[in-house]
């Protein structure tokens, strides 16, 4: 060890700035001149990398009229480091497609800066901005000072959280629906479960325009709304034959032909063809062709329903809730709106606490959980095809209908007959 590590407060996070890469240890340094209390952050982070013990505890701190949206952290080393025995975080809900403008970001900072230790983390897992380093008074200060310029807080607990999606329509060409106006409508529907901790446990919308899903919803949120499209691709035969005559076909056959996961893709003489029924919407032909290549005209939907990160039952995808809807008219969002309360409803009156929607399907099954929410099983449900060939069929005895008198005999028909699970 150098003279100068033995001198360092911090050799442990000195290790962190080394590399060739911008380091948050140095960003941290930087900051902690003007800001006493991170300063002692730093050298709490280096006890706990020297100890490998966690020193924060945390809650929920209930600001006026919210119940939720401030993390509580309190330091085990707040009589040794003073200045963040109460270093919470304050959740703030961001504009839909995160667009800003200089004069609101500048905003957010002279707020950070003011009232907490000027760090700001914009849109991480949460999707939210969240502002760290406020004690007990200064986060009730920073809270009436966001909402007095029009801002609002974000969720935590048992809540519905904060809603991300891509930039959609703005910028994006393959975008199939419009992300910024649905999370818009989304989030001002449901503001009060934001606010008011009512269900199970925590859960998240993110919402990609395609199936590209910038958003990485199907990993990231308990239910992915992206967007797809029950036509043909757009075929431009003009720009095909560019495509080809600049990049030459065996370019095409090496990305596109043999990458297509389903072999529907075929090319002769310089013309493209799809086998549109049996195209899965992978976005690979489109993204490498893609002003030769575009979506369907007929666009909408896809929902999906259970990603989350680990708890009970470890990480889990997303499964096909409802293979497409449109979101165009008011009638659509007012039947987008009435699905999510029925979820809602049912995961509430039923759930486990801190049980996500996705690990509460698990328990149930996803018949019963179909029949609570009022829809129809449908084949594109199903994570994965039977792995066994062979079914038994058995004679079922149908149970006696209500009214029907005794001694009726009980039917068997095909319609009776045990039908594979969905799930």
């Amino acid at each position: 060890m150098s003279e100068q590590e033995k001198k360092s407060k911090t050799p442990l996070l000195d290790e962190l700035e080394k590399g060739k890469w911008p380091s948050f240890v140095s960003d941290l340094k930087q900051l902690s001149k003007k800001k006493p209390s991170v300063g002692q952050l730093l050298d709490q982070m280096e006890q706990s990398y020297e100890t490998r013990v966690n020193y924060w505890t945390g809650t929920v701190l209930n600001l006026d009229g919210y119940g939720g949206g401030v993390i509580a952290r309190y330091s085990d080393l707040g009589k040794k480091l003073p200045e963040v025995a109460q270093f919470h975080t304050i959740r703030v809900i961001p504009p839909s497609g995160w667009h800003y403008a200089t004069d609101t970001l500048r905003e957010l900072c002279d707020i950070s800066e003011k009232y907490s230790a000027g760090i700001l983390q914009l849109h991480g897992m949460t999707g939210d901005i969240l502002m760290l380093g406020s004690d007990n008074k200064t986060t009730f200060e920073a809270g009436e000072e966001l909402m007095e310029k029009g801002w609002d807080i974000g969720g935590s607990g048992g809540a519905l959280r904060t809603l991300a999606c891509c930039v959609g329509p703005a910028r994006c060409e393959t975008s199939c629906y419009d992300t910024l106006e649905t999370t818009k409508r989304l989030t001002d529907n449901f503001i009060s479960f934001l606010h008011r901790p009512e269900l199970p446990y925590k859960f998240k919308f993110k919402l990609s325009g395609c199936p590209n899903d910038c958003a990485n919803s199907i990993q990231r949120s308990d239910m992915p709304i992206i967007g797809t499209w029950r036509d043909e691709i757009q075929i431009n035969k003009e720009e095909v034959k560019k495509f080809i005559a600049e990049h030459g076909e065996d370019y095409v056959v090496d990305n596109v032909i043999t990458r297509c996961p389903t072999k529907c893709i075929t090319l002769k003489k310089g013309e493209m063809a799809v086998d549109n029924p049996n195209c899965v919407r992978c976005m690979q032909c489109i993204n490498v062709m893609h002003k030769a290549l575009a979506p369907g005209k007929d666009k909408g939907v896809t929902i999906l329903l259970g990603g989350k990160r680990t708890l009970k039952i470890g990480d889990t995808m997303g499964s096909v809730l409802v293979p497409f809807m449109k979101l165009e008219t008011e009638e659509d969002m007012e039947k987008l709106f009435g699905l999510v309360e029925r979820i809602w409803e049912f995961w509430g009156e039923n759930g486990l606490e801190h049980e996500r929607v996705g690990e509460f399907i698990e328990r149930v099954g996803l018949a019963t959980f179909l029949d609570g929410v009022g829809l129809e099983p449908n084949p594109q449900m199903i994570k994965h095809p039977r792995t066994n060939p062979y079914i038994k069929f058995e004679e079922y005895t149908a149970p006696k209908m209500a009214g029907e008198p005794k001694g009726a005999p009980n039917v068997t028909d095909k319609e009776n007959e045990p039908k594979e699970s969905a799930s």
